[in-house]
């Protein structure tokens, strides 16, 4: 069985990943290559680490059988409750963790991206915790539909930076982040919220997020003597959350991996963010993986009804996983993912994030067998979305 799991030493998964940055950035991507794995393996970092994820973040989180989601399917679905994690998402599992590896770093300033706006407040929150000066950047497009994240971000001590390049989106956020990253590199950690960007970030952030899939397997050997389930469910963007499910079970055959993009008004309406239907291989902030473009390589801007799916790339690890034909990945188009929203909203009483509705669409694509266990990673709540879903 290959290992799909870790990079090789020079940052690739496959044919996927690398460190493609400018001479500027070098030295600090440099310095995180050549620390990262001595500093969070360290039983100093991990004994830290684990005693916030349990009693600041309250992990782990409840892996749920949805009785009535699953009389609806006719088969065996538990959610993993990430959106029970303080601040509402995985986002938290990295924030932490990255603002831990800085402060190890010295580093006294920590930059973010955020799209959907958890990713911004996750790591506001880590900073206030750690005593970290929080500048995030924010498209501005998302700044006005994601409204109470940005206010959380400014109570917590963040400054709220618009992107207001391109459109305005993810992408253009991720831009300004590394533009500041090269002017202010000695004193800036930036923490990339995303299995994207130049190696060990993709690896990094997988590491972290690990602790979905840990804990899935532990929860489930105690709810139904086995480890590993038949199917696992989570939505992709640059995907973060996907990894952390994934992590654990993805060198074992015997589980089958579902990922969900982005499909916006359709794959083929020139208004989508499913990458690996669309994408071609080329770079995009600093890693070489699948990426929206022309023929001679400009982004195509990509959409998605949720901001944290509305990337028009995806992470090495998962365009290895695609071309490797090691996971199964589906188009969920905007009115689809609305859709399974109302319905878990409905059947479970759990409003989910919109992009965590992606991966319940699934659901109605794919028929499964009625002793089959599915797993689907409920990666958010939907406080942030209200105004969308109204």
């Amino acid at each position: 069985m290959k290992n799909y799991k870790n990079p090789d030493e020079n940052g690739y998964y496959g044919e996927f990943g690398g460190a493609f940055v400018p001479e500027m950035l070098f030295p600090n991507v440099e310095e995180l290559q050549n620390n990262y794995l001595n500093i969070i393996e360290s039983s100093e970092f991990q004994e830290e680490f684990q005693d916030l994820l349990k009693n600041y973040v309250g992990r782990a989180t409840p892996l749920y059988f949805a009785k009535n989601l699953s009389e609806k399917y006719e088969t065996q679905i538990y959610l993993k409750r990430e959106d029970l994690n303080h601040t509402g998402a995985h986002k938290i599992n990295n924030a932490l963790g990255q603002a831990l590896l800085a402060k190890k770093l010295g580093k006294k300033r920590i930059i973010a991206e955020t799209g959907a706006g958890q990713h911004g407040v996750a790591t506001a929150t880590a900073c206030a915790l750690l005593g970290l000066e929080c500048i995030v950047y924010m498209g501005e497009i998302d700044i006005a539909r994601q409204a109470p994240n940005v206010a959380r971000m400014k109570m917590l001590g963040a400054t709220v930076i618009p992107a207001t390049s391109g459109s305005k989106t993810l992408k253009d956020a991720v831009n300004e982040a590394l533009r500041d990253w090269i002017n202010n590199s000695t004193t800036t950690h930036y923490i990339i919220g995303s299995v994207v960007g130049p190696h060990p970030f993709p690896d990094l952030v997988a590491r972290f997020q690990s602790v979905i899939s840990e804990e899935i397997k532990a929860q489930l050997k105690e709810k139904i003597g086995r480890e590993n389930p038949d199917y696992l469910i989570a939505c992709v963007g640059g995907g973060s959350n996907a990894a952390g499910t994934f992590y654990h079970f993805v060198n074992e055959e015997n589980v089958k991996l579902i990922a969900a993009e982005a499909g916006g008004f359709g794959v083929d309406s020139g208004k989508s963010a499913a990458t690996t239907f669309l994408g071609t291989l080329g770079v995009l902030h600093g890693s070489k993986s699948l990426v929206m473009q022309t023929e001679d390589g400009q982004v195509i801007e990509p959409h998605s009804i949720s901001a944290g799916l509305d990337y028009p790339g995806i992470g090495p690890f998962h365009a290895n996983l695609f071309k490797e034909k090691r996971a199964k990945f589906f188009s969920i188009n905007d009115d689809e993912a609305l859709k399974s929203a109302l319905e878990l909203t409905r059947l479970e009483g759990i409003i989910p994030a919109l992009e965590s509705a992606h991966a319940l669409a699934i659901l109605e694509k794919k028929a499964f067998g009625k002793d089959d266990v599915v797993v689907i990673c409920l990666s958010g709540r939907g406080d942030k979305d209200m105004e969308t879903y109204l």
